[in-house]
């Protein structure tokens, strides 16, 4: 039952740090779950026969599956390598990890996420001088394109 309950844990736990925003998070979320999976791969061999899988004459009653073992170490490997290149992509990687949106233009399409301008009227007339004065038709930005802007 312990097992089940961290193998449930580390999965859990890495899928949510996985649906995280940020890259180390990510690497976090996928490091846990690395960690679940070969758990669960483990306690799939059998739990209770733990006596070593290869030699003179192994007793079948107590045997340890040797295939999830090399399934494990096998994952083990490729985790370990998927872990570093994830470390060098959020080492060399640019800072885009902000939570900010580029809404700049977009006035019409999200209205929802802009700040409401009527709240400060500085802020109005530095940031929505290029808003259209109304929706279009249907919502959207009527014959304006991206090529009539200043």
């Amino acid at each position: 039952m312990a097992l089940a309950l961290t193998v449930g844990a580390l999965i859990g736990g890495g899928v949510f740090m996985m649906l995280r925003r940020g890259m180390v998070r990510l690497i976090i979320g996928f490091v846990l779950l690395s960690h679940g999976v070969n758990l669960l791969i483990m306690a799939a061999g059998g739990v209770d026969r733990r006596d070593e899988p290869l030699g003179a004459s192994p007793d079948p009653a107590t045997t340890a599956d040797p295939l999830p073992q090399a399934f494990v170490l096998t994952a083990i490997v490729i985790a370990f390598a998927i872990t570093m290149y994830m470390l060098v992509l959020a080492v060399t990687g640019d800072d885009d990890d902000d939570t900010d949106l580029e809404l700049t233009g977009r006035e019409t399409e999200t209205p929802d996420l802009m700040d409401d301008p009527a709240d400060d009227p500085a802020e109005r007339s530095a940031t929505h001088r290029d808003a259209p004065a109304g929706p279009g038709p249907a919502g959207g930005r009527g014959e304006q394109g991206r090529g009539d802007r200043p």
